[in-house]
């Protein structure tokens, strides 16, 4: 699927392992976006039957997170 694995290494590990934390910091911001939306009873539970329906309730939602 393409995915990498992205764990940053202890702070007290004796051997350097190489991180990219650029790529840890955007997978954060995602994480932490799917969390806020999880916050959404209508989303967490998919209420619509339509997949179009659904992604309409997430760009609602989305726009309601943006404008916080």
């Amino acid at each position: 699927r393409g995915i990498k694995a992205v764990i940053p290494p202890k702070s007290n590990r004796k051997e350097e392992i190489q991180c990219d934390y650029w790529l840890y910091k955007e997978r954060h911001a995602v994480e932490c976006m799917f969390g806020k939306l999880k916050h959404y009873r209508r989303i967490a539970t998919r209420y619509e039957k339509k997949a179009i329906n659904y992604m309409g309730m997430l760009s609602f939602a989305s726009v309601l997170l943006w404008l916080r």
